[in-house]
């Protein structure tokens, strides 16, 4: 018997084997994006290096975000078809790759090139171990380990700039991928091991035009709204791409209508406990993100805050979503998650309030409150909504309702940074230097707009929680490591999969 035959053995009988399974999840979740901050503050640097436009280089933290939102739902699938292990292990194995790829990446172009594949093939590790995740937890209790990989999503980013930070101004931006390589590689050696074998799906084709029309979908309107800001919203590019991408989204659901084994079934869409937290989570970092964003200009334009300062108090919005994020989880399984979903919403409003009533006389603790209260707010929902999807949808398609979750997500947070930029800087008067009164005045409603717009998207959010129905408690006897019957929840209603019509 192998080594991993017998640590199988030992640990499927342990009441703790699917918290070890999650531990192991979140290895691989830590692996794939905790260097999407660091390089966000080493653009300058890069770019001096590789002798490339900053423009360019840009294009190593936006390219990536691009890519999981356009492959995440296809390699999501791909989870659901091949074995979620499968997929996992091997999108660990190109994730190392490409890193090591980066790290030794000679121009601009290489290092984007290398950036945006690494994020196409690492888009599948997140679905996959939710995949593996969700089927060892029951639903009533998989908001519970999904507030730990909400902690962990919030959480690897923040470490990557407190760890990463001072490394890129000490050594080079290439240690981060030095650095990556290793925790890659551990997170792969640790699911080969423990991970549980997840069959795959015999005699299901994949979905290549549902997948093809999706991707094109998403990516035009990604494109149009990314590069709007910068080239203008009239430009011809910017249009097609927006006219390209809301055809081809329609065009998406024509086709799953029409195909017999889709990408993603059509009736999920109608089912309010996966539609309406979907919804809710667009919402909600729609606020989130694009707040998150502008905070720092805000602080710097109007309150004249450096660098340094502007960094630490903004780090108090991540600490506050990786605490809440367990505690959710927890707290979802007593509450229920449209009452944890609606209480997030709730906090992401008070938020936006509270930082549009910021002024060049507020105090640092107003800011930092409504910067809690922002990550409070989405540490509260996101296990939640990440629960409730998981719950509504068969088993078989966990994998791609996850990915389907999280692209729309990615779909939110751009649109919201997008939105809430163009907002506040439409409204932005020629500020001198130093401003004038006025100027600052003037300066400081453009930001408070913008706000109130994100907390419009938070108000959106709360009503889409509000429709969302609990999860009933079921109680799931079996033997330790037992694998659960596959169930799902039809409007609340836990019934065994394939009871839908």
């Amino acid at each position: 018997m192998s080594v991993r035959s017998r640590l199988q053995l030992r640990l499927s009988g342990s009441e703790r084997y699917r918290w070890i399974v999650l531990a192991v999840g979140l290895v691989g979740l830590f692996s794939v994006g905790f260097s999407i901050t660091v390089l966000a503050v080493s653009v300058k640097s890069i770019a001096a290096d590789l002798d490339a436009s900053i423009s360019l280089i840009t294009w190593v933290v936006t390219g990536p975000i691009l890519a999981y939102a356009v492959f995440g739902p296809s390699s999501g699938k791909l989870a659901d078809i091949l074995g979620a292990r499968t997929v996992y292990l091997w999108s660990l194995v190109a994730v190392a790759v490409f890193a090591a790829l980066s790290a030794v990446a000679a121009t601009g172009g290489a290092l984007v090139g290398f950036r945006v594949a690494g994020a196409a093939v690492g888009a599948a590790v997140g679905p996959a171990s939710l995949a593996i995740i969700n089927r060892l937890f029951p639903p009533v209790e998989r908001a519970k380990a999904l507030g730990f990989w909400a902690m962990v999503a919030a959480g690897g980013p923040v470490l990557g700039v407190v760890v990463g930070g001072p490394v890129v101004e000490a050594f080079s931006w290439r240690w981060i991928f030095v650095g990556q390589v290793p925790i890659t590689v551990l997170a792969l050696v640790l699911g080969w091991l423990i991970l549980p074998h997840v069959p795959r799906q015999r005699g299901v084709r994949f979905d290549i035009a549902g997948s093809a029309v999706l991707a094109v979908g998403v990516s035009g309107l990604l494109l149009a709204l990314n590069r709007g800001p910068e080239i203008g919203w009239e430009h011809p590019f910017v249009i097609g791409s927006a006219v390209v991408g809301v055809a081809m989204l329609v065009a998406f659901v024509l086709v799953e209508r029409r195909v017999t084994q889709p990408l993603l079934p059509m009736r999920y869409m109608v089912n309010r406990n996966f539609a309406f937290p979907v919804a809710n989570q667009f919402f909600l970092n729609f606020a989130y993100m694009g707040g998150f964003i502008i905070t720092p200009l805000l602080l710097q334009d109007v309150l004249g805050y450096g660098e340094a300062r502007t960094g630490l108090i903004s780090i108090f919005r991540p600490i506050a979503f990786t605490i809440a994020g367990p505690v959710a989880g927890y707290l979802t399984v007593r509450v229920g998650e449209r009452f944890n979903a609606t209480l997030g919403g709730v906090f992401l409003f008070v938020s936006m309030l509270g930082l549009a009533s910021v002024t060049t006389s507020s105090g640092d603790l107003l800011i930092i409150g409504a910067l809690v209260a922002s990550g409070l707010g989405m540490g509260t929902a996101a296990p939640a909504m990440a629960s409730s999807v998981a719950n509504a949808v068969s088993e078989s398609d966990l994998g791609v309702a996850t990915a389907f979750q999280q692209m729309c997500a990615h779909i939110g947070t751009v649109i919201g940074t997008q939105v809430l930029l163009t907002t506040q800087a439409s409204l932005a008067p020629v500020v001198s230097d130093p401003p004038t009164p006025a100027q600052l005045s003037e300066l400081t409603t453009s930001y408070r707009v913008a706000y109130l717009v994100g907390g419009l998207a938070a108000i959106a959010g709360i009503i889409a929680a509000l429709f969302v129905r609990r999860t009933r408690r079921v109680d799931h006897t079996r033997a330790p490591g037992e694998a659960l019957d596959e169930i799902e929840v039809l409007d609340g209603e836990v019934a065994p999969a394939g009871a839908r019509p």
